[in-house]
């Protein structure tokens, strides 16, 4: 049977904290993330100009706090930097350990003492102040409980503040749809990718707002901009992706 997408945000809620599944899917994600640390630079740059875009949609301001969620080594942090300023906060956090090292090696040798990089479960991490944007960037479908992970996401952001998702997914249609068992594999196989999980119906239970704004690949590829509600007018996030 062709791997396909699945449709309920609630079939992640398998797999929570604590469960046996949810333990095995993580640490299998350590193990794999470990691995690829040392090589994940051949793929960094393929991707820069569409994590750029979806940063450049948060609308980033001097001063602003913002959370990286799934960091890798820290491909977004230059980027991000660049927009918040040295008076901005940048807090990031991966699991595996190997990523962490190369992303806090990048904080050193960059010299950047308003970034933080924590090794943490992005499910149960916590911090004490509320952040003005949020990113995650091929993350979210590799763990193994996106609704978790997003429920912290929106506990920790400013009622109103964009948060960018890029990730991947099975070509959602036309004539690339025949190549999703390829697809499915090869993403299980290079980065643990959870098949029982729809990233964007998680993203669209979870927020009051959500819109695909570009996908790529034949739609493999996709970003979100999704916000909680605000009574208070919110910053723009660029224009929509005319093909969605």
């Amino acid at each position: 049977m062709e791997p396909t997408e699945t449709t309920a945000a609630s079939d992640s809620s398998d797999k929570s904290p604590g469960d046996d599944a949810y333990a095995a899917h993580l640490e299998r994600s350590r193990r794999v993330w470990d691995r690829w640390s040392d090589w994940y630079g051949l793929s960094e740059s393929d991707f820069e100009p569409i994590r750029e875009r979806a940063i450049d949609r948060l609308a980033l301001e001097s001063g602003d706090r913002v959370l990286d969620i799934g960091c890798g080594p820290g491909v977004n942090f230059a980027y991000v930097r660049e927009k918040i300023g040295s008076a901005g906060h940048l807090v990031a956090v991966d699991y595996s350990p190997e990523m962490v090292a190369k992303a806090r090696a990048r904080v050193d040798d960059h010299g950047w003492d308003n970034v933080e990089v924590r090794r943490a479960d992005a499910t149960t991490v916590a911090f004490d102040e509320r952040f003005d944007a949020a990113i995650a960037t091929l993350s979210l479908s590799v763990m193994p409980d996106v609704d978790s992970t997003l429920e912290t996401v929106r506990r920790h952001v400013a009622p109103g503040s964009p948060v960018a998702v890029v990730d991947v997914r099975p070509a959602p249609s036309g004539p690339a749809r025949l190549l999703n068992p390829l697809i499915w594999r090869f993403f299980r196989w290079y980065a643990n990718w959870n098949p029982e999980q729809n990233v964007l119906a998680s993203l669209r239970a979870v927020f009051d707002e959500c819109e695909v704004v570009e996908t790529n690949l034949a739609g493999v590829s996709y970003t979100a901009i999704c916000r909680t509600a605000d009574s208070r007018e919110t910053r723009p996030s660029g224009p929509r992706d005319p093909n969605r």
